[in-house]
């Protein structure tokens, strides 16, 4: 898949594409409805497929009081992007100046002029513009539009912020669903306390480059994509309050790692199940024996 950021280069030798347009955080079961629709109808009609979104949620700028955390990284999006089957993607800087662009501005200069599409694919809620002028009833009025419906899954609609609120209250099993994939955080190993390693299970510490929402405190069953391969995880996510905690961190401790530094390597978290919520113990050897069992649960799940 070709990555553009911005329009700018952009220069294409293509006759006619079919686009599609959107935030598509997290790119859950709603927005690859939307996505390989237009892929769909792409091939069909033996045209690229040109995907634009933005480098930062809209609210970001729009509302920045109540602006949501992110479910996934902007490279987690384009790699999915690329997976269902985007020919090329866009990604538009979400500034003061794209705010304010009218919406026949915007079908005028971006999409119909920059990407030259000829058919448009929409999420049912989505709009474009200042003051979401861009709806898909405005947009069937100028230019060929297929709106896609809600998404359902488990009798509950399929939305960003569903899956914000399940991950959150630790209910990532639900998010995973809705996600159609487990829920990921991308991050680089950092030094910590060295707790763990005190304990007898020495933990990988994670730190983001993204505002992104965090699972409720405690432990879960995952899995650890590393440099040196994928191993299963018992992940805490607290203050630890046992040892005197205090910030809220993310660490890991990997089964069967063999034991080579990973101290400034990126990794990827799949979050599977959530074990137990996080709570205080009497003792460092109530503390040890609670791992060890929250370890072995994850051997026999993972």
């Amino acid at each position: 898949m070709q990555v553009h950021f911005g329009i700018e280069a952009l220069r294409p030798e293509w006759e006619a594409a079919v686009a599609c347009v959107g935030t598509f955080d997290g790119v859950h079961l709603g927005h690859r409805a939307v996505i390989c629709e237009a892929v769909s109808i792409a091939s069909t009609r033996e045209q690229p497929c040109v995907l634009v979104t933005f480098d930062r949620h809209p609210a970001t700028i729009l509302r920045p009081e109540s602006q949501p955390k992110l479910i996934a990284s902007l490279d987690e999006n384009l790699r999915l992007f690329e997976f269902l089957g985007v020919a090329v993607a866009i990604v538009l800087t979400f500034d003061q100046t794209l705010s304010e662009t009218g919406a026949t501005e915007f079908l005028d200069r971006v999409l119909v002029g920059a990407i030259r599409a000829k058919a448009l694919v929409l999420g049912h809620d989505f709009a474009f513009g200042r003051g979401r002028e861009g709806t898909p009833e405005w947009l069937t009025k100028r230019i060929e539009t297929h709106v896609v419906g809600a998404v359902e899954e488990g009798g509950r609609r399929v939305s960003s912020s569903a899956i914000r609120t399940a991950i959150s209250e630790g209910r990532v099993e639900d998010a995973s669903r809705w996600l159609g994939r487990p829920f990921e955080i991308s991050a680089v190993v950092v030094p910590g306390q060295k707790l763990g390693k005190s304990l007898g299970f020495p933990t990988v510490n994670l730190a983001r480059s993204i505002d992104q929402v965090v699972p409720a405190d405690g432990v879960y069953a995952g899995r650890c994509e590393t440099p040196h391969g994928v191993f299963r995880a018992a992940v805490s996510v607290g203050v630890r309050p046992a040892v005197g905690g205090g910030v809220r961190t993310i660490e890991a401790y990997l089964l069967d790692y063999p034991g080579k530094s990973l101290y400034g390597a990126s990794v990827r978290l799949e979050l599977l199940r959530r074990l137990r919520e996080e709570r205080d113990f009497e003792s460092v050897d109530d503390l040890r024996e609670q791992i060890r069992l929250d370890v072995e649960r994850v051997a026999a799940s993972v």
